[in-house]
């Protein structure tokens, strides 16, 4: 898929977005330039002083004043998911996307060498969490004149290989919950679900899996923002229930 258009400067203007693992890697990045295209952010993830330093980091930049919402995915149930959600109403008093980025990922291996510890933790924070949260803000989303939903997908979700185990299967749920949920949704159309595959990247991540690859010779992080903004804002307001891979930059 060719990216249409480049989103204008204030396409996310007077926008409250939540995203989630927003203190490092694509989240953090994207969190960052939500804010400088006008959104105010809602930052989500484990590690407090990484959420501090992002949101230290859009003031900085003149964007409007960010949220922090320290949150373990992996250890969160319904309720604290609908706490977490009554905490957004209460404070920002709407919410207009989700961009779902955190992710749990241990290393390829073998399928005989995973444990079920393991799978369980892939399950909940890549695809029952996504879920589950997405769910709890539904009424918020819902309300919103236009929202969009952006789960985080994985090439190896689509392509399932080798030793990627249970870090495929859960991102590869998240196709099914994609279609799933744009359907129950066609009656919404105000409200939008896709998922969005980064493709390699240039990530905390990637030199997690890759740690022999050159960083040089991947699309950098900040290269796939458009695709971001654009699925996020409203010039994407069309597509609906779609697959979306980031086309690496010529």
């Amino acid at each position: 898929m060719t990216l249409p258009a480049l989103p204008a400067s204030d396409s996310l203007k007077d926008r409250v977005i939540l995203v989630t693992g927003a203190g490092t890697g694509l989240g953090r990045e994207a969190a960052l330039a939500y804010a400088r295209h006008g959104a105010t952010v809602a930052l989500l993830g484990r590690n407090e002083k990484r959420l501090e330093s992002v949101y230290d980091e859009i003031l900085a930049g003149g964007g409007a004043e960010p949220a922090m919402f320290p949150f373990d995915l992996a250890a969160a149930d319904d309720d604290g998911f609908e706490r977490l959600a009554g905490t957004i109403s209460y404070h920002l008093k709407r919410l207009d996307g989700i961009l779902h980025s955190a992710a749990a990922y241990f290393s390829l291996t073998p399928l005989h060498l995973q444990t079920l510890e393991q799978w369980n933790t892939l399950l909940k924070v890549n695809l029952a969490a996504p879920f589950a949260l997405t769910r709890a803000c539904l009424p918020l989303l819902q309300a919103s004149p236009d929202a969009s939903v952006i789960f985080t997908g994985e090439t190896h979700g689509k392509a399932p290989a080798a030793y990627w185990g249970g870090y495929a299967v859960s991102k590869s749920g998240l196709h099914a919950l994609t279609a799933i949920l744009s359907e129950e949704l066609e009656q919404t159309p105000q409200l939008r679900v896709n998922t969005l595959i980064p493709g390699p990247v240039n990530s905390p991540l990637r030199r997690k899996t890759h740690p022999g690859e050159l960083p040089d010779t991947l699309p950098q992080m900040s290269d796939l923002m458009p695709w971001y903004l654009w699925l996020m804002g409203p010039e994407s307001r069309e597509v609906r229930g779609q697959i979306v891979e980031c086309a690496r930059p010529a």
